[in-house]
């Protein structure tokens, strides 16, 4: 028994009435029609049930109609939000998004994204990455947007003010006359030093005393080992900066099985918004990344290079401060 033959562009153009350029055109994007003539193509395609060949349009066209995002943890909502800006954009102008996740393993990033480069025609990644891959991408056939300022000229970015962003945390909770804060950092992020050196000198003018600890990763399951070193020492803070939701959400989880109230015997404060901190109880403060936003803009740059044309190469995503009840001074 034969298999029925699979509709071919020249079969939708039959259908349709019009040529197979035109139909091609509108396959790829290329060109747009009447509504009535791009109506009767989708009509047709649907009819005959007609599914493009992406491997053949990539031949003829040297375009693979992909744009790939590499992330570094898909489990951290924070990327979640990125993928679901990138993703809505990429729809929007007819791309697919391949998303790969990096997992946190700086070892495998450049094999991983290697792969992931040989069939998108342009890429998103984090910006925390190290200088040796960041110069690798940068010397790529395919146009790279980063995510997060990487620090290296020439590359193009988006992403926030480092400086700005623990700036307005640290600001807010001097305002709330804690007097013992902590940064619970991570050491591997390029932007951690940049955050350490911004708090000692903002404490300083205000007499704040700094502490300072370091996670092995950004991660709940990281913060849950580090919290009893952070909660439960003779001279803890009154005040915690974690370096992200993820690792302020592990250590108030902790703080309850040990017995610490959030805020009254210590406040605890995060960076990225995730959509979760809203729902921990009590709620995180925190500093909205605008994640959704970061990777609208990110793919919206991706797609302006494909098409050769000039983009600002790094911009910015102002902060902003949302607060809840992790860090409510609480009258005794």
């Amino acid at each position: 028994m034969t298999k029925p033959r699979k509709p071919t562009i020249r079969d939708v153009a039959k259908v349709a009435g019009v040529s197979t350029a035109t139909v091609s055109k509108f396959m790829n994007a290329q060109q747009s029609f009447s509504e009535p003539v791009e109506a009767k193509i989708r009509e047709a395609i649907e009819q005959l049930g007609y599914q493009q060949n992406y491997m053949a349009r990539a031949v003829v066209t040297g375009k693979t109609g992909a744009i790939g995002l590499g992330v570094l943890d898909i489990c951290n909502p924070h990327y979640t939000n990125v993928v679901k800006g990138a993703n809505r954009v990429a729809l929007e102008q007819n791309y697919s998004l391949l998303v790969v996740d990096l997992d946190e393993n700086q070892k495998q990033i450049q094999q991983r994204l290697q792969t992931l480069t040989m069939r998108v025609d342009g890429l998103l990644v984090s910006g925390r990455l190290s200088d040796e891959v960041i110069d690798w991408l940068a010397e790529l056939r395919i146009p790279v947007v980063f995510i997060g300022h990487p620090f290296r000229t020439g590359v193009i970015s988006v992403g926030m003010d480092v400086r700005l962003t623990i700036d307005i945390l640290a600001n807010y909770l001097i305002g709330q006359q804690f007097k013992r804060i902590a940064y619970v950092g991570y050491a591997g992020a390029n932007w951690n030093a940049v955050r350490i050196a911004e708090l000692q000198a903002i404490f300083s003018e205000h007499d704040v005393e700094f502490i300072e600890y370091s996670v092995e990763a950004p991660t709940v399951e990281s913060a849950e080992r580090i919290a009893s070193k952070v909660l439960l020492s003779n001279n803890r803070a009154d005040a915690i900066i974690a370096c992200n939701d993820q690792v302020a959400i592990g250590l108030m989880g902790q703080a309850r099985q040990f017995g610490v109230r959030i805020p009254q015997d210590i406040a605890i404060a995060g960076i990225d918004n995730n959509p979760i901190s809203k729902h921990v109880n009590p709620s995180l403060t925190t500093i909205d990344t605008r994640g959704q936003e970061l990777g609208e803009m990110a793919i919206h740059k991706v797609l302006d290079l494909i098409d050769g044309k000039d983009v600002i190469q790094r911009e910015d995503l102002d902060p902003e401060l949302v607060i809840r009840e992790s860090t409510k001074v609480i009258s005794s």
